[in-house]
């Protein structure tokens, strides 16, 4: 294995402090009472502030039961995983039609596919919105959901679009010449294949429902609280950065993070080595 050259190292080492640098003042935000300009550092702390506070700041305050934290962090959750697991699943077949097969009009559905991610998103939601009242699921998390899969969708569509134009069909043909019906066909040749790009779909369809804003606050009309519409609601109260706000974007970030970090390790060496393993098995098991 090559050793990393300095100039390598060098580079790592300011790629990390870009990634880090606007997290760095979050930090030391979340954990200040009083941080006035032009201080380089907080003059008073929230556990210096906590005798004196009549009421929870910061960090005790979203821990705490009034925040609403807890229902909103699992709404994000919940809504950006079956968001994520329903744009993979609908993209799948899509995909692949649009990957291997020429017909008339292919174009024209190519392009309705990036239409949502064209248009503004405000336009698109009043008219999902007037759509969901008149049905019934305005409101709702089926609406949100429903909400949440138009701009996921396209991004899933051309993310295993990609996957399968890498992918060379005669693994199927020779599946299905040895008589495996075509459910056996997808779990045991196609899926293992495109395993990766199925995880980093699911892991983009997470991030853009976890971060969208605006269609949560139309189809739910404000009642139904996810991350992005709580910080919404403290930063539009028009008050400068504090400890509450701050830890609040912190929060924010963290589901994004551990799926990017999960999505690495089912992708990474530990799915390597899990291949490794399944071939050695297969051949030690041939006759």
């Amino acid at each position: 294995m090559r050793r990393v050259s300095v100039t390598g190292r060098l580079f790592l080492v300011v790629m990390l402090l870009a990634f880090a640098f606007p997290f760095l003042p979050l930090l030391v935000a979340s954990f200040s009472f009083r941080w006035h300009w032009p201080a380089l550092l907080p003059t008073q702390w929230l556990w210096d502030a906590r005798e004196t506070t009549p009421f929870p700041v910061g960090w005790d305050y979203l821990f705490s039961p009034i925040s609403g934290l807890g229902p909103a962090f699992l709404n994000t959750v919940v809504i950006g995983v079956v968001t994520a697991l329903l744009a993979v699943v609908l993209s799948l077949p899509a995909a692949r039609v649009l990957a291997r097969y020429t017909f008339r009009g292919k174009g024209v559905v190519e392009f309705f596919l990036l239409v949502p991610v064209i248009v503004p998103q405000i336009a698109v939601g009043m008219g999902m919105l007037l759509l969901f009242m008149r049905i019934g699921i305005a409101r709702t998390y089926v609406g949100i959901i429903l909400a949440h899969l138009v701009p996921a969708i396209p991004y899933a569509v051309r993310i295993l679009t990609s996957v399968f134009q890498n992918l060379d069909p005669r693994y199927e043909e020779q599946a299905r010449t040895l008589g495996s019906g075509w459910l056996s066909t997808f779990r045991r040749i196609v899926l293992p294949m495109v395993l990766p790009g199925v995880t980093t779909a699911f892991l983009f369809s997470f991030l853009i429902s976890a971060n969208i804003f605006l269609l949560t606050f139309l189809i739910s009309g404000g009642r139904l609280q996810t991350l992005p519409t709580m910080l919404f609601s403290h930063i539009e109260s028009g008050a400068p950065l504090d400890a509450t706000t701050a830890g609040l974007v912190l929060i924010v970030s963290v589901p994004g993070l551990v799926f990017l970090m999960i999505s690495d390790w089912l992708t990474g060496d530990h799915a390597a080595l899990g291949r490794t393993s399944f071939g050695s098995r297969s051949k030690k098991e041939r006759p």
